[in-house]
């Protein structure tokens, strides 16, 4: 029996499977003519070959869309227009249904108002809300009557394969609301979402292909939609269990065996990076436990060279994990650390194609990772894969990997979870890795990372314990020269945040306060990026050192007396972290307390 898939394709109707180039009208027509199994009358079996090239037959009864409600006014264009044509006026010569020259006179009519009219009055006049009504009742009389046509003729793809074209229509027709986000809302009251949405699942790939491409459009960040009713689209879509339809939609699709497919499966990856706008809808796609599963299973899909799709799996991994802490514990729940870390494990040695999607995916899988070991639960997930011990072959052996593993490593060893990290990384000799890229003279972004593990370890290393002992070793070895190499660290970005300094309080001279108020944020971003966060992170590194070891505090003392300085300056700069903490979390409290203590050391 003839498959739907084929019957679909050649009915001379566009079809996201058909890759093929339009032909003309003419040529469909005598290629009808020559084979009679290509022609939609060949159905009717009392009639003779003359007769089914001499003009269209009427429908069978069951078929005819007056059962199904009104057909839209006729007019004299229309007629004249239609001659010739069968009764349901499908084949105008062009190879396109009524319900699409319906649509493309709606674009012509709204472009030919904006050669006279604004853009937005045009457009208002031809999509507004009585449109929508018309559409989204035709649109749900379309799936109605496919469904109708697909139980009565389950057997004969043949006799509903019009109303598939009709529905497949109808869907593409619903790309103009994209234009009128503002009747997002009606379009959900209307159960039209819940009804797209439902077509992922609709037996006929191509059907639910132009769903995902629709929810796509509409859902895309490029429309200019208000945030209510960006939502009120999304949240009738999620009810309608978008994403598990999604799941199911993904796993019926075969990207090796079809170009169509793997267009689909990227369309479907822009709905959910759509749906991750929002870091509440986030966490409801992040909910979604198939969907987390899909993703990772896509992102170890072994291919060579690494595709578009499965680079686009390993980035919506790092979007969902950005800004949710609880996707980030989902992910570490799934066991996703130990997974990336096998992902990421090749680029030890091996560096991926520079500016290709291998490169993007490589940095994708990282920052993926880097998100999650800063919750507790993706820290230890890193420790028992040997994360660490990854991470310190990458410092040593990478190239490309390394800015990226030592970046994950700083934020693994972070925080009050982190210290199984830090002992970690003591225990496999990381001291030596990491205290010799220091005294290289490392660039400015790798000297953040590398003092901020060392910070992490003064502070989280639990006292008199051999971990903390050997790495305060590591700074009064060879007559103190790691910690001779902080402080010219520290005069660097001295230098640089006085410079920025001195460019705030000018512009503030000519500025009344509420200006200074506005311009607050700014002025602190460019401090910033002028190197504050790791200049604080040195003076609290040297405090520990003053407080902890009586020949560090001496040499600390000398090296700044050299310069006229003493240890005020560090302690006003702790001072700074200290006022301008909002000390509410048990976390934020901490870590006050300690920099208080640090700083009664530096006396």
């Amino acid at each position: 029996m003839t498959s739907i898939d084929e019957i679909f394709q050649k009915s001379g109707l566009p079809s996201k499977r058909k890759l093929d180039p339009v032909r003309d009208p003419t040529e469909i027509y005598k290629s009808a003519k020559r084979s009679s199994t290509t022609s939609r009358h060949a159905r009717v079996d009392d009639q003779d070959d003359t007769t089914a090239e001499a003009g269209p037959l009427p429908p069978p009864a069951d078929d005819e869309e007056a059962a199904y409600g009104p057909s839209a006014p006729a007019n004299d264009d229309a007629a004249s227009e239609d001659a010739g044509d069968d009764d349901e006026g499908r084949f105008f010569g062009g190879g396109i249904t009524r319900t699409e020259r319906e649509v493309l006179d709606l674009i012509d009519s709204a472009e030919t108002s904006s050669s006279n009219l604004p853009a937005a009055a045009g457009d208002e006049e031809t999509i507004d809300e009585a449109w929508l009504r018309k559409t989204a009742l035709a649109f749900e009389k379309k799936i109605a009557r496919n469904a109708e046509q697909r139980a009565r003729h389950a057997h004969e793809p043949a006799r509903f394969i019009d109303s598939e074209a009709d529905l497949d229509a109808a869907i593409k027709a619903l790309s103009l609301l994209a234009e009128r986000p503002a009747l997002y809302p009606l379009f959900a009251r209307l159960g039209c979402a819940g009804s797209l949405a439902g077509l992922l699942a609709h037996e006929n790939a191509d059907i639910a292909l132009d769903a995902v491409e629709i929810v796509g459009e509409l859902t895309d960040e490029d429309v200019a939609a208000e945030e209510a009713d960006w939502s009120a689209l999304v949240d009738a879509l999620l009810e309608a269990d978008l994403l598990g339809l999604l799941v199911g939609h993904l796993g019926r699709l075969r990207e090796d065996e079809d170009e169509a497919d793997r267009e689909g499966v990227y369309r479907a990856l822009g709905v959910v990076e759509n749906l991750c706008s929002k870091r509440e809808t986030a966490e409801v796609v992040g909910a979604e436990e198939g969907l987390l599963r899909w993703l990772l299973a896509r992102a170890a899909r072994a291919e060579r060279p690494v595709g578009q799709n499965k680079q686009y799996a390993a980035e919506i991994l790092a979007i969902l994990v950005q800004n949710s802490a609880k996707n980030r514990r989902k992910l570490a729940e799934l066991d996703a650390v130990d997974s990336i870390l096998q992902l990421v494990a090749p680029y030890r040695r091996r560096d991926p194609e520079k500016g290709g999607d291998e490169e993007e995916y490589m940095e994708n899988l990282f920052e993926a990772l880097t998100s999650i070991v800063d919750e507790p639960e993706g820290k230890a997930k890193f420790v028992e894969a040997e994360g660490v011990e990854l991470c310190l072959i990458m410092l040593k052996e990478g190239k490309l990997s390394k800015p990226a593993a030592l970046r994950l490593l700083d934020h693994a060893a972070g925080g009050p979870a982190g210290t199984g990290v830090c002992q970690k990384i003591v225990e496999t000799g990381g001291l030596k890795t990491t205290f010799t890229m220091f005294m290289k003279k490392p660039d400015h972004r790798a000297a953040e990372h590398l003092v901020g593990i060392f910070a992490s370890m003064l502070r989280l290393l639990p006292a008199e314990s051999p971990e903390r002992i050997r790495t305060l070793a590591k700074f009064v070895e060879k007559d103190y020269e790691k910690t001779e190499r902080l402080l010219k660290l520290r005069r660097e970005y001295a230098a640089r945040m006085a410079a920025v300094d001195e460019q705030i309080k000018q512009e503030q001279r000519d500025m009344d306060d509420e200006e200074r108020e506005e311009m607050a944020d700014e002025w602190f971003s460019r401090r910033l990026d002028a190197g504050l966060f790791c200049l604080q992170t040195i003076d609290v590194i040297l405090a520990w050192l003053v407080a902890e070891d009586d020949g560090a505090r001496k040499k600390i003392q000398a090296l700044l007396a050299d310069r006229d300085e003493s240890f005020a300056m560090i302690r006003e700069t702790i001072q700074e972290q200290i006022d301008g903490m909002d000390a509410e979390t048990a976390e934020a409290k901490e870590t006050k307390e300690m920099l208080t203590t640090l700083a009664q050391f530096l006396q």
